[in-house]
């Protein structure tokens, strides 16, 4: 797992800012959606894989217990899975260009809709009435990438959980775009998976002092456990 790493003068800017350290610990987890971003073959340690990251299999258990507790507290999991078309080589075609032809080509034939590297990692604890949303763009709320943003506004969403891989190119692209678009985000810090720490610490606290909240598996359960038990005892 990777070493987290949120040095104290970052929370203490936190406190400052925010008045207090946990700024969405009050989530409502029946309005939770926890984003499962990219846990596809072809970003797993596998022969399918285009960009395989090492870690990546070492979230699963984190978001595993993560999905059962979301589901436990009628909140909703999505898996976002990234596929590369035709179209997707014009509308997207600087994407691309700037890498070289044969992993261009790598990365359209692993993330072919259908293909072995499409398919979701076979540990997932992915359930048939779960939400599924294939993305087009780094960031699954960005114009042109997916219906996430309509999809999880009729449900009545306003707090996403980002978990997935990598940390810090589509998990990070995802939250800071959610944000934008008027979600309150938390970044799963045991969740996410990067190629080393420091690439994963960098992308927590950027997110942390400006976007959203961090907070990792153990906490999330806790407040969604304690926040769905004052609700009901209100009602």
């Amino acid at each position: 797992m990777h070493k987290i790493d949120l040095p104290q003068s970052i929370v203490d800017r936190v406190i400052v800012r925010r008045g207090r350290a946990h700024v969405h610990d009050d989530l409502d987890p029946a309005r939770t959606a926890l984003i499962v971003v990219d846990m596809q073959n072809a970003f797993m340690p596998v022969p399918v894989a285009h960009a395989p990251c090492e870690m990546a299999p070492h979230i699963v258990p984190a978001i595993n217990r993560l999905a059962e507790g979301v589901r436990t507290h009628g909140g909703a999991v999505v898996w976002i899975q990234t596929v590369c078309t035709e179209e997707d080589k014009v509308s997207w075609s600087n994407a691309h260009s700037i890498t070289t032809p044969a992993r261009a080509e790598k990365r359209y034939a692993a993330l072919a809709r259908g293909s072995e590297g499409y398919r979701l990692w076979p540990k997932m604890d992915a359930k048939s009435d779960d939400l599924y949303v294939e993305k087009h763009r780094f960031s699954a709320f960005i114009q042109g990438s997916s219906d996430l943003d309509a999809i999880l506004k009729a449900r009545g969403i306003d707090t996403v959980l980002i978990t997935g891989t990598v940390t810090n190119v589509c998990c990070e692209s995802t939250a800071r775009d959610a944000m934008m678009l008027n979600y309150k985000v938390v970044m799963v810090s045991d969740g996410n998976a990067a190629a080393n720490d420091e690439e994963h610490n960098a992308s927590l606290r950027s997110i942390y002092t400006t976007f959203g909240d961090v907070m990792d598996t153990d906490m999330l359960l806790a407040c969604m456990a304690k926040n769905a038990g004052a609700k009901a005892a209100a009602e």
